[in-house]
């Protein structure tokens, strides 16, 4: 394997050189990350972990990630909503996911608060992809091959505005921009990177909510 230019080469193919650290890494980023999201358990999965991930890696959350559906209801909207203060405790003691008492209350909380989302738009998925950025307005002089000092953009401070507006927790704008780059309303996959281009053609195919 070697790197060059934010890239790492392997059996015939590049990739963006953060998901060499593992080839469970590696396998997210080729078959998940960048990939446009329309389902709305998905949606929510992924802003709750990237909440969980705060000040972690997310290969830590990546290899714990089914032991965070299991704990949380396969992060079902409807039944999440429902856990209480016993479950909150109950998962205090699952070693298998991050301990963190605000994170777990927030993650129920804002189970409630999608609910409210999905009254107000009929799906979450309606309401994330209205913060998806025209090409135009990318930051000035965007380079992908410096990829890593990007960590936020104006539409990802509008949506942690608005989601803190509407009560949902641990969703500030660098961990809303990392959800915008996961769930494909962003391609930052690096120029040469071999999934750049299946990306933006699954985005160009990709029937927006």
């Amino acid at each position: 394997m070697t790197e060059l230019d934010g890239l790492v080469f392997d059996e015939g193919l590049a990739r963006c050189a953060w998901c060499a650290a593992s080839p469970l890494y590696a396998k997210y980023h080729d078959t998940e990350w960048g990939f446009p999201v329309d389902s709305d358990t998905r949606l929510f999965e992924k802003i709750c972990l990237e909440g969980f991930q705060a000040g972690l890696s997310w290969l830590t959350i990546l290899n714990k990630r089914n032991h965070f559906r299991d704990a949380f209801a396969g992060f079902e909207i409807q039944k999440l909503a429902l856990f209480d203060a016993k479950d909150v405790e109950r998962l205090l003691t699952n070693p298998g996911i991050i301990r963190h008492r605000g994170k777990i209350e927030a993650t129920i909380s804002n189970a409630k608060a999608a609910l409210a989302l999905i009254q107000e738009f009929g799906s979450l998925a309606h309401f994330f992809w209205r913060f998806e950025p025209e090409l135009t307005n990318r930051p000035a002089k965007f380079d992908f091959q410096t990829l890593s000092t990007v960590s936020l953009t104006p539409e990802s401070k509008d949506l942690s505005k608005e989601l803190k507006r509407r009560g949902w927790r641990f969703v500030g704008p660098t961990t809303a921009y990392a959800f915008m780059q996961a769930m494909g309303l962003v391609n930052d996959h690096l120029t040469g990177c071999s999934f750049r281009a299946v990306a933006e053609e699954q985005r160009a195919q990709f029937c927006k909510p």
